[in-house]
């Protein structure tokens, strides 16, 4: 009766959230209430339990990186990137998503993907209203880029963080592992975007020259400033590229990073605060919770089991299955807390693989499908929710169903690229 309970309360809050019949941050909240109403989460389950909690890391790392773009924001930087990129381009619309996009995926492996996405979200937002382009299918294809770009290391993308620690993988394992693929994966999504967004990529040939005209150097505000906020945030950078080195978390050095920029720079609070994407915090909580109460009562786990026993000791099939499978779990769900729930299962398969080798594999494959399946939907990965709320603060909302159509097709294409590779990687050719 309880799961029956839980299953409902979920899917009816999914429904609110897909259909936007009320806003998403209510449809979350409002689930979240009934999961405790009903007594399937407590305080202790949402607020502090480290498998069917809110995941403050992500939250905190959120709000650290927030704050720090927000400072960045103050300098000019920003207005002074968007002209550059734009006279890079040329004002050519596929010139610049191609541009933006190989940006989004280069720093989504040093930083995270939700990094990447608060730091390129604000110059895309500027160049393309620079150039009168329509912004939403520009950052639904840099929240598709940081995904796959974020898959090739440890801290790209939050999930991996979770694996990488349980299954005891270093920095330079993910990289060694999953970088081929993912430089694969990338070319192909440069590709797909010339048709998936065709009928947007157009221009009106009077921008251009206006754009060429124009000195990014005026942008910036504050030269002193800027300096030495730059030097904080490539502190920051460094911090999260030593993480196997330096266990800290992405968090705290998120916040630390937010700390000594606002020292730095002087700024007020009324100016931190001004780019904090307070809805998108408080959406999180409450998926988080809805996702815990499946947790709680067994639902996540049993259909990683049901999909494991299915396999038996086929570790050929087991491997597709944690592939293909993580992919379309994970895309009606947050992948975080989906990781968190299947690591325990996936442990358990690799201590049981006979061969070490193919045992490894299933971690790549579980890596694979929870990352790829991110772009599932506007709800699977933590980028996802943080572009749709910035877009809606830019007063360029993109709805669960415009994000969805483009992230489905991107992420079959991406996920069924991906199992050659483990199928000649670690079993064909092992």
């Amino acid at each position: 009766m309880t799961t029956a309970l839980a299953l409902s309360i979920f899917v009816l809050a999914y429904v609110f959230i897909a259909t936007e019949k009320i806003n998403r941050v209510a449809a979350a909240l409002g689930g979240a209430a009934l999961m405790a109403l009903a007594g399937i989460v407590n305080a202790h389950s949402a607020f502090f339990a480290e498998e069917t909690g809110i995941e403050w890391n992500v939250i905190f790392l959120l709000l650290g990186m927030m704050i720090i773009v927000s400072i960045l924001k103050q300098t000019g930087l920003f207005q002074f990137l968007a002209i550059w990129a734009a006279k890079r381009a040329r004002g050519r619309p596929y010139r610049l998503m191609v541009l933006l996009v190989l940006i989004t995926a280069a720093l989504s492996p040093v930083l995270d993907n939700v990094t990447t996405v608060l730091l390129v979200a604000p110059v895309t937002v500027l160049v393309c209203r620079r150039l009168g382009l329509p912004v939403a299918p520009y950052l639904i294809a840099e929240a598709l880029a940081s995904n796959i770009g974020g898959t090739a290391t440890l801290i790209g993308d939050p999930p991996n963080i979770i694996i990488g620690t349980r299954a005891n993988l270093s920095f330079n394992d993910f990289l060694f592992n999953l970088a081929p693929i993912v430089v694969v994966l990338m070319a192909v999504f440069i590709l797909m975007c010339r048709f998936l967004f065709r009928s947007t990529l157009r221009l009106r040939p009077e921008h251009p020259v206006e754009i060429m005209d124009l000195d990014e150097k005026e942008a910036i505000t504050n030269p002193v400033v800027l300096i030495r906020c730059l030097v904080v945030l490539a502190g920051v950078v460094l911090a999260f590229s030593l993480h196997s080195v330096l266990h800290l978390e992405p968090s705290i050095v998120a916040l630390l990073g937010a700390g000594a920029m606002i020292l730095v720079s002087g700024a007020s609070p009324a100016e931190f605060l001004e780019e904090v994407e307070w809805q998108t915090l408080v959406f999180f909580m409450g998926l988080f919770i809805l996702v815990g109460g499946l947790v709680n009562v067994g639902v996540i786990e049993a259909l990683g089991r049901a999909a494991i026993n299915a396999v038996g000791d086929e570790y050929v099939v087991a491997a597709a299955a944690l592939l293909f499978g993580s992919a379309i779990l994970g895309a009606f769900v947050d992948n975080i807390p989906y990781v968190a729930t299947m690591v325990p299962i996936v442990e358990g398969l690799v201590e049981a693989a006979p061969d070490p080798e193919q045992g490894t594999a299933l971690w790549w494959a579980f890596a694979l499908g929870a990352d790829l399946g991110g772009n599932a939907t506007a709800v699977a990965a933590s980028a996802n929710v943080v572009i749709i709320g910035i877009a809606a603060r830019n007063g360029e909302p993109i709805s669960f169903w415009k994000f969805t159509k483009y992230g489905a097709v991107v992420t079959v294409v991406t996920v069924i690229l991906a199992w050659p590779y483990v199928w000649l990687r670690y079993f064909a050719f092992s």
